[in-house]
């Protein structure tokens, strides 16, 4: 798929990668259990956020919601920088980032819903899930095929890393080129 040459400069910027939990990294239900609560976190999400790390990209998570979910999931990733029960995730983006040394014209942000606009707002990349609600859709950068919680988070750090130019580099890594995946 060719990416428009606009996207993948303002891709290319990005340091910092911030993510919304629910809708963006979980599919947005919540199971309540007599114990708490439960999310269920795509696993290949998960593998692209490590590789974002690898290159050099800062990752954070910020919801409005509490919990101890996404402070266990952060953990198993190495993320470091995690805002909960964030009110404002415009400031809590601008907050890290500015812990970072990074101007937010250099971070992304993805989410999926209107509490998320004001993080988009002030990035310089913004990102949804498919299943984005339509007033958060019509004013991104870029929409993921995937829905969120089922490789939307996935998608977009593909297109990172793809803007950086590793595609090949990262592939390669895994032996494609030599045999393994080829085209035939």
């Amino acid at each position: 798929m060719s990416l428009d040459p606009e996207l993948l400069q303002r891709a290319a910027r990005i340091r910092l990668a911030c993510f919304d939990v629910d809708g963006t990294l979980t599919d947005g239900g919540l199971v309540y259990h007599v114990l708490g609560e439960a999310k269920v976190f795509d696993v290949a999400d998960g593998f692209g956020l490590k590789l974002l790390q690898e290159h050099g990209i800062h990752i954070a998570f910020i919801t409005a919601r509490r919990g101890e979910i996404v402070a266990a999931r952060a953990k198993d990733l190495g993320v470091e920088h995690v805002v909960i029960a964030s009110h404002d995730k415009a400031a809590s983006l601008r907050e890290i980032a500015g812990r970072l040394g990074i101007d937010p014209a250099e971070a992304a942000h993805m989410g999926d819903d209107l509490n998320d606009l004001p993080a988009m707002a002030i990035a310089g990349l913004a990102a949804a899930p498919a299943n984005a609600h339509p007033w958060v859709a019509e004013r991104v950068h870029w929409i993921a095929r995937a829905r969120g919680g089922h490789g939307a988070v996935r998608e977009f750090c593909d297109l990172l890393l793809q803007a950086r130019g590793l595609k090949e580099a990262i592939l390669a890594r895994y032996g494609v080129g030599v045999g393994v995946g080829a085209p035939r």
